[in-house]
């Protein structure tokens, strides 16, 4: 793989924009937009609706209010014009027809922040939607974000790593739906009468960075853990954990349509073990970690060879670098105890990981202390990405049901699963021979318990992750 690093052109006239929107978020017209969002949602029921009669006059004022704030603020947007003239026309039908589910699907295909990632631009995002790891309710939600896009990042997209849908963001401000865990939106979360084509998705990194410090510094001193100084610095510096995160996510995000793939990367629909979306997302997670290492041993060979990196190759180096502590250290002390034990897909790929690490002598937990080889982790984490690797490519020429069978074998054979689990004494014959629901009708809501080691940790953690709802840069 090539490590040349494109040069992107700047866009011309859009630093301007940034500053005009820079205090938005104290003005009076996004506070009565907020406010009046909010307000709205004690109306609406799940799908968006407001159904009582009695509380459509108090809905009419508080669309009008939003309105007329969209109005108000919509100059200091010109990228977004197309989109936030289409919101009121949205906001009209919706209350003209009643206030039934609501339909925003035209102001949704107006807006198109893919087109505009501009580091520091901001956008307006007002849309009913539900947040992932938040609220369920499709509420009226008001968001002001910033996208986070360096240069080193833009000149890798523009690269070997295109990836035209994705978004970076910085939460700025945001109504209650988003004072939650959600880090991301999605446009498939939006009110729509049909599913539109969709052409882009973000993510908040500002809030992964700003968890993953939080709990990171907690979980090291816990377990007495001596950092590199390299990744100590990323728990200092939240702008280098923010570009760190922008760069793990894109490689991620592209990753779950590329590769040797033996189902839909996205399992859209699909009913399954959770353990698939496990190393699903693990896999994905490991991609980025393994073109990371990819990415900094180039860079550093040149260096020890005598070459002299440009400033955009050496920040290229050091996040390359950056980005394999955020996995390992996110994996393993965040994503394994964050979350209930139902079914918790991400908590499993965290506790794979640690385990992998674990049983391979790299990763060790000894006199309550835990150390790392660091000489040998990088290897290590790439051979489970292998692994992972291996199954989906044999899995092509497997029926779904046995790609499920190996899969659970991979997983036990590193985690240890639930003493009672079907699975793991081996499924009856009828279920072997019948259709794939009673395979999954089988797996335990905790299929793969916690281990000892996390039990305890989380008891430790569980206040500091708690904390971390709804957290942003600022806090820190």
């Amino acid at each position: 793989m090539s490590t040349s690093l494109q040069t992107v052109p700047a866009i011309i006239g859009e630093p301007e924009v940034v500053e005009d929107a820079r205090a938005v978020e104290s003005g009076p017209a996004w506070l009565r937009l907020k406010a009046a969002a909010t307000a709205l949602q004690a109306l609406q029921v799940t799908d968006g609706s407001v159904p009582e009669a009695s509380d459509h006059p108090a809905a009419r004022e508080l669309v009008g209010r939003i309105v007329a704030s969209i109005a108000e603020l919509a100059p200091l947007f010109p990228h977004d014009a197309a989109y936030l003239a289409a919101l009121p026309a949205d906001f009209a039908r919706w209350a003209d027809g009643g206030f039934g589910a609501p339909d925003f699907l035209d102001s949704l295909v107006e807006f198109q922040p893919q087109q505009h990632r501009v580091d520091g631009l901001r956008h307006l995002v007002v849309f009913p939607m539900y947040t992932q790891n938040g609220s369920a309710h499709r509420y009226v939600e008001a968001l002001i974000v910033e996208a986070i896009w360096p240069e080193f990042i833009a000149a890798l997209e523009a690269g070997h790593y295109g990836n035209d849908l994705f978004v970076s963001l910085r939460l700025i401000d945001f109504t209650p739906g988003y004072a939650t865990n959600s880090a991301v939106l999605f446009p498939e979360t939006v009110a729509v009468r049909e599913t539109p084509r969709f052409t882009w998705g973000a993510i908040f990194q500002d809030r992964e960075a700003a968890r993953y410090r939080r709990v990171v510094t907690a979980a090291a001193g816990i377990t007495q853990l001596d950092l590199p100084g390299e990744a100590a610095a990323l728990l200092a510096d939240q702008d280098l954990a923010e570009k760190t995160f922008v760069m793990w996510d894109m490689i991620h995000d592209r990753t779950h349509m590329r590769g040797d793939l033996p189902f839909d990367p996205f399992m859209i629909k699909q009913r399954m073990p959770f353990f698939l979306y496990s190393l699903e997302e693990l896999r994905c997670d490991l991609t980025a970690f393994r073109e990371s290492v990819t990415i900094e041993r180039a860079l550093t060979a040149r260096t020890a060879a005598g070459e002299e990196l440009t400033a955009l190759e050496e920040q290229t180096r050091r996040h390359g670098k950056l980005v394999q502590y955020a996995v390992i250290f996110d994996r393993i002390f965040r994503f394994a105890i964050t979350g209930s034990r139902v079914r918790n897909y991400d908590g499993l790929g965290g506790q794979l990981l640690f385990a992998w690490l674990h049983r391979r002598h790299v990763l060790r937990w000894r006199d309550v202390e835990l150390s790392v080889d660091w000489d040998r982790v990088a290897d290590a984490v790439v051979e489970l990405g292998d692994a992972i690797d291996q199954l989906y490519w044999e899995s092509i020429d497997r029926p779904k049901t046995v790609h499920w069978l190996k899969a659970y074998e991979l997983v036990a054979s590193v985690v240890t699963p639930h003493p009672a689990s079907a699975w793991a004494q081996g499924l009856p014959r009828e279920v072997l021979a019948g259709p794939p629901k009673g395979y999954t009708d089988l797996v335990l809501d905790d299929e793969f318990p916690l281990s000892m080691f996390f039990e305890a940790l989380e008891k430790k953690m569980r206040g500091v992750i708690a904390s971390t709802t709804g957290i942003r840069a600022s806090d820190d």
